[in-house]
């Protein structure tokens, strides 16, 4: 019998129960999730809970754990159940209005580091503002300009501007038509998935599908942007199938390709230069 179920349960008794209902609804990370969702409810930091593991839960504290964990369990993610989601050095706040935001999407921003000084950018599908805003907090000479076609998805990068006090413009566009001015650089994280792909219940139930899906083979927008951008500087695509569109880059005149790699090895982003 687990102490929360006898007398009034502690922080370590709940997070077990949590942690083992959460492994079996199939959660990838149940003891991570389960403490995140408890210190949000507590409004402490996770390393509170371990100081503070023989502490009882009051009533009110428990029911609304026991809330955020069915959620969990119904495999929504977490970062929607907290409405934010930290990227680099800042917290973005998320709802299923936008995608959220993944460590590898920062080899966007990483590239976007190695512009010059007072470089003009744009980030193409920014969904959240999370490569914008992040390189607008870590370079604050750029110039920089956030697209989407989806106005709900910019009412969240919006937010999240103002929120951070970062200077972006974000702008309602279907790519880049539209935009005037030119641009030093492109930096986009555009829908990539295959139509019909069977995603994970977490991305397949929550997460908004205009941002994942583009055609049969996923390439139907980067087929779509690489004649717009193939005159600018630089262009920076997270993608899934990155030697292909290496090779489209190429077609269209770009005479530099490099394929970066994410931290877990995979090919993630195609970097082409003039």
């Amino acid at each position: 019998m687990s102490e929360a179920a006898v007398g009034r349960p502690t922080v370590a008794g709940a997070l077990s129960d949590a942690t083992f209902a959460l492994g079996v609804a199939g959660c990838d990370t149940p003891r991570l999730d389960a403490e995140l969702l408890l210190a949000s409810v507590l409004g402490v930091e996770r390393g509170r809970l371990v100081v503070d593991a023989r502490s009882e839960l009051d009533a009110s504290a428990l029911a609304r754990f026991e809330a955020l964990v069915a959620r969990r369990a119904a495999r929504e993610p977490v970062a929607y159940i907290l409405g934010r989601k930290e990227f680099r050095r800042i917290e973005l706040f998320v709802d299923r209005r936008v995608l959220i935001p993944r460590p590898e999407t920062e080899l966007l921003v990483e590239v976007g580091l190695s512009l010059p000084s007072g470089a003009r950018v744009v980030d193409i599908g920014t969904g959240s503002g999370a490569v914008a805003l992040a390189l607008a907090d870590e370079r604050p000479d750029l110039s920089i300009v956030g697209t989407d076609v989806d106005p709900d998805a910019l009412a969240v990068a919006r937010e999240n501007g103002a929120r951070l006090g970062l200077q972006v413009s974000f702008l309602e566009a279907d790519l880049l038509e539209g935009l005037d001015g030119r641009f030093d650089a492109v930096l986009a994280n555009l829908p990539y998935v295959a139509s019909g792909v069977d995603l994970p219940p977490e991305i397949a139930r929550y997460e908004p599908a205009g941002a994942l899906f583009s055609g049969p083979d996923g390439l139907d927008l980067i087929r779509r942007l690489l004649p717009m951008v193939a005159g600018l500087p630089l262009v920076a695509l997270e993608v899934g199938l990155a030697a292909y569109v290496a090779s489209l880059a190429r077609e269209v005149g770009f005479g530099s390709v490099e394929i970066l790699r994410d931290l877990a090895g995979h090919e993630r982003v195609v970097v082409a230069r003039h």
